[in-house]
């Protein structure tokens, strides 16, 4: 652990984004978009497995056993780290993201001053997209604490891993983690509508099902903020509305249409003139000309309404790089903005023993899905409390059996 916790250190003295480990080969380290080698720190195998045992516990290391790779945040050296566990040829490797023990603001990001506006919505979903690493979670992060620290609201958030941790300011804020609190997003979303909240907040978008409820949560009258791997609007709303079945998508367009406040693309640009990357958004609106399009499905036209959109607070990639980046004069560097801190949250992270499977039943539970030994649960019409029958199948019993058995 002190020569984890001192690869860390060295990553934040040096201003790396990221640091990849694996077995047999040097440690890689990522700053400003660009990978660097450390060919004097070299791990072994059997020091990444002995690593990656002392930083997960017996329950998650058992998920690793059967999904072969984990997300999973914790803290080290002052700094929030999301890592990566996978496999791979050289065995068990880690993908490390380094994020700041506080959370940055709009402006320390050099985020355009109106997505201090979104504070101020009490509806509607707020898109935010791009390709992974680009700084999408931090983005929505500045945002819910913007809220956070200007309003009293109830914040929901949904995540995986949780990046960055929230104290309660203005607004109550509970956070969830695919895994520990919640089967899949999908069911989170359902249980989230039964709890009151004002602002929902979804880690990302990749399951049909986890989209339409997405968008029902929006419909009906929360502030959703969400996150979805996409280069540019047209490609975004794209992957929405076909992300259902042909017969649906009339009616996703129009749930889009009606709920659609805004929609962030981001990359990360790096601008010689001040030696660091810095956030290229493109900034779309939920205006009555960008719905009609939407609605319609004439998505090639978004391009231009985003060009004539320009008093409405709308900005193409071009010209937030031309109108917004190249004018600012005071922008924040990356060491800055991302500076070790000690985490300023300081509630406990508690897992009730009541909601936790024990390793060993959740070893079973696989092992019998993987050899088709899952028992089958048969609901028996003729009992009046709706009691479950367990039958474990055997390949060599026969039908005549089996019919005998549920009988």
């Amino acid at each position: 652990m002190k020569r984890f916790q001192k690869i860390i250190d060295d990553a934040i003295k040096d201003v790396a984004s990221d640091v990849y480990l694996t077995g047999g080969h040097p440690l890689v380290s990522r700053k400003h978009g660009t990978i660097k080698f450390h060919n004097d720190v070299n791990w072994s195998h059997q020091e990444i497995d002995a690593l990656v045992n002392k930083l997960l516990t017996p329950k998650q290391l058992n998920l690793l056993r059967h999904r072969k790779s984990l997300d999973y945040a914790m803290s080290v050296s002052c700094a929030r780290l999301r890592i990566n566990f996978f496999t791979t040829v050289r065995g068990l490797s880690l993908a490390i993201r380094i994020l700041p023990g506080h959370i940055p603001t709009i402006d320390e990001l050099n985020l355009h001053p109106s997505l201090h506006e979104i504070s101020k919505l009490k509806s509607g979903l707020i898109l935010t997209c791009g390709a992974t690493g680009v700084g999408k979670t931090t983005t929505v992060a500045s945002i819910i604490n913007n809220i956070n620290n200007t309003r009293r609201a109830h914040i929901i958030t949904l995540e995986n891993p949780i990046e960055y941790r929230f104290s309660s300011g203005q607004s109550f804020i509970q956070q969830r983690e695919l895994g520990p609190h919640m089967p899949s997003f999908a069911q989170g979303l359902i249980d989230v509508l039964r709890e009151n909240p004002d602002v929902i907040v979804v880690g990302e978008l990749r399951e049909p099902e986890t989209m339409q409820l997405t968008l029902n949560a929006a419909e009906s009258g929360h502030l959703v903020i969400a996150t979805l791997h996409a280069s540019n609007p047209e490609e975004a709303i794209y992957r929405l509305c076909n992300a259902v079945p042909i017969e649906a998508q009339n009616e996703v367009r129009y749930q889009l249409a009606s709920t659609l406040s805004w929609l962030i693309t981001q990359q990360l640009v790096y601008m010689e003139k001040v030696k660091y990357r810095v956030p290229l958004l493109s900034i779309v609106r939920g205006t009555q000309s960008v719905k009609n399009i939407i609605r319609e499905n004439k998505l090639p036209q978004l391009n231009s309404a985003i060009q004539m959109g320009k008093n409405e607070g709308m900005f193409t990639t071009e010209r937030y790089f031309s109108e917004y980046l190249e004018n600012h004069s005071s922008l924040i560097s990356y060491e800055k903005a991302f500076r070790p801190s000690k985490e300023t949250v300081q509630d406990a992270i508690y897992q009730s023993p009541l909601t936790e499977d024990k390793p060993e039943a959740v070893s079973r539970k696989w092992q019998a899905t993987m050899t088709g030994d899952e028992p089958i649960i048969v609901r028996t019409p003729y009992s009046h409390n709706e009691m479950e029958t367990m039958l474990t199948i055997d390949e060599d019993v026969s039908l005549q059996e089996l019919i005998s058995k549920m009988r």
